[in-house]
């Protein structure tokens, strides 16, 4: 009992320590005890459970709007997965594989010109993040670097930067705003969502496009997810308000670097309005594990189908 109480307050200090480091001073996390003990806690158990399961790799994707929190739940996890079950954990992120700005810049040219803001289906290096996840999955499993994206810059960042991966890792977390995401029916493209839509994709090839992306090689990727974790925001408009938060986490992080005004996020985020909003209709009640985020930022209830 002694060392079970031990292990927890290890974990619990661990735990701490480190969404002190995440904290924004406009926004403290809330409930952090009753947030490890009723999501984070049973998260990793029923990750752990999965992985004694099927003893392989399994990959983790977490899933939600901007702004959700993902980056700091996928640390969280990684952290619990390893104190509580000895369990190897890496985490990435699908921005990481995005499609360098040259590579972008053609995309505008050839399809469309909002193909040049990174974000939407048709953006990432879909070869790449296939052969990544199969490679992390493989029992004949190759020692691998992966991308990273530098959001400052928009372009990936210099090789020196990417992730080794010289050890087959027991868990993956794969996180993204769209992982997970499903086509929509040709029906539901006629109506433009907002403006963004409206004036720059009238004609409707951006859309289609994007559909097209998630009908074929964004489905063959998400096929290598063992379990879907999906967050769920209260509603569209909290994207921005939470999107806000993170550049000012970034400017704090990055120290004099150029980050997006208000005007820009409120620009930004019509980009990923359509899927954000169709995931949320769908993964609601596809995802494995379906979190509900409140109004002020906290985990609300948990539901494991």
């Amino acid at each position: 009992m002694k060392s079970k109480k031990k292990s927890y307050d290890k974990l619990k200090y661990k735990y701490l320590k480190f969404i002190k480091s995440q904290e924004v001073i406009s926004e403290p996390f809330r409930d952090k005890i009753s947030q490890l003990n009723n999501f984070f806690l049973p998260i990793s158990k029923m990750i752990n459970t999965n992985y004694l399961k099927h003893k392989k790799t399994q990959i983790i994707g977490l899933s939600g709007g901007q702004g959700s929190g993902k980056s700091t739940i996928s640390n969280i996890l990684k952290i619990i997965l390893k104190e509580n079950f000895n369990l190897e954990t890496i985490i990435f992120s699908i921005d990481d594989f995005y499609k360098t700005i040259k590579e972008r810049k053609i995309m505008a040219k050839k399809i469309s010109p909002l193909f040049l803001t990174r974000g939407v289906p048709g953006t990432h290096d879909t070869k790449m993040l296939y052969s990544c996840i199969k490679n992390l999955k493989s029992s004949k499993f190759k020692k691998i670097i992966i991308p990273k994206f530098d959001k400052a810059i928009d372009n990936r960042a210099s090789k020196n930067k990417w992730l080794k991966v010289t050890k087959k890792p027991n868990i993956v977390v794969f996180e993204g705003w769209c992982v997970g995401a499903e086509p929509q029916k040709k029906k539901d493209l006629l109506i433009s969502i907002n403006k963004l839509e409206k004036q720059n994709d009238y004609k409707k090839t951006w859309r289609n496009k994007v559909n097209q992306e998630l009908k074929q090689d964004y489905k063959k990727i998400f096929k290598l997810i063992d379990k879907i974790i999906f967050l769920k925001v209260p509603s569209f408009k909290y994207v921005f308000k939470w999107r806000l938060l993170q550049e000012k986490k970034l400017q704090r992080n990055l120290k004099g670097k150029k980050i997006m005004s208000k005007h820009k996020i409120k620009n930004f985020i019509m980009f990923y309005e359509r899927i954000t909003k169709h995931m949320i209709k769908t993964l609601t009640y596809k995802a494995h594990t379906m979190i509900k985020i409140d109004t002020k930022h906290r985990l609300k209830s948990i539901k494991f189908n």
